[in-house]
């Protein structure tokens, strides 16, 4: 065979790999990097807030970032149990909030919020 093509074998191998096949040991990371991190990461601001160190933090609270009136003015302290509600519905939770997502499936839900337990 080839050179050209077994190196283009190789990488439609690696391409056809399960995704999160890295990420087995820890499925809580795949479904937050898949679901979540279009918008959040772990250490930095993006569209939305960090969330290192979330459980235990007062929603809307992190200085500088623009979160809604809504949430800002939540009374709000992040826990596993709001944030199961907070992913399941946010608008639920916070009328009046900006997140424009839901996340359905409570299996989801539980990992990705023991993985941000394990993050803080």
């Amino acid at each position: 065979m080839k050179p050209a093509l077994c190196l283009a074998l190789a990488g439609l191998a690696v391409l056809a790999a399960p995704a999160g096949a890295a990420d087995d040991a820890d499925p809580g990371r795949a479904l937050y990097e898949a679901r979540c991190g279009g918008c959040h990461a772990l250490a930095a601001d993006r569209v939305g807030p960090r969330h290192a160190g979330v459980i235990g933090r007062k929603a809307g609270s992190i200085a500088g970032f623009a979160y809604s009136p809504a949430l800002a003015r939540s009374q709000i302290v992040w826990t596993e149990e709001s944030l199961e509600r907070w992913l399941r519905d946010p608008e639920a939770l916070v009328p009046g909030q900006r997140m424009n997502f839901r996340l359905g499936d409570a299996e989801e839900r539980r990992r990705i919020v023991e993985y941000l337990s394990r993050n803080r």
